[in-house]
C-alpha cells in the first residue's frame, strides 16, 4: 500500500494528467469533481501538507500557488469575470488530500457564505 497522495502520484506521473498551467513550482489541472464551471487545482511540486504545517523556508512556494492560480484565471478566461480561490485545512476546514493545493472556481456567480 502507498502512502503516496493522489497528487504526488499525479506529479510522479503514477496518474496521467493534463495540466492547466504548469511551471518549475507548481501545476494546474482540472478537478475530477468540478463544483463550477471552471475548477482548477494548483499544487506546489515540492509538498506542503497544509498552511498550519507549512515552514518560514515555504514562503516563496505558497506565494508561488498564488500566482499559477492567477496565470489559471488568465488561461480559463476568467480573470476578468472574477473567482475564487479555496485552500481547505485540516478536518475541520474540509481538507481530503493532505497535500496543499488550492482550488481555483469561477465562470459563475459564486455565492458566499459557502458550504
Amino acid at each position: 500500500m502507498s502512502d503516496k497522495t493522489i497528487f504526488e502520484k499525479i506529479l510522479s506521473g503514477e496518474i496521467p494528467c493534463k495540466p492547466v498551467y504548469e511551471d518549475e513550482y507548481t501545476l494546474a489541472f482540472n478537478d475530477i469533481s468540478p463544483q463550477a464551471p471552471v475548477h482548477v487545482l494548483v499544487i506546489p511540486k515540492n509538498k506542503i501538507i497544509n498552511v498550519s504545517e507549512s515552514q518560514e523556508s515555504d514562503i516563496e512556494q505558497m506565494g508561488r500557488i498564488l500566482f499559477a492560480a492567477k496565470k489559471v484565471a488568465e488561461i480559463t478566461g476568467i480573470i476578468k469575470s472574477g473567482y475564487r480561490l479555496v485552500m481547505n485545512n485540516g478536518e475541520n476546514g474540509g481538507q481530503t488530500v493532505y497535500y496543499m493545493h488550492c482550488h481555483v472556481l469561477g465562470g459563475r456567480s459564486l455565492s458566499w457564505p459557502p458550504g
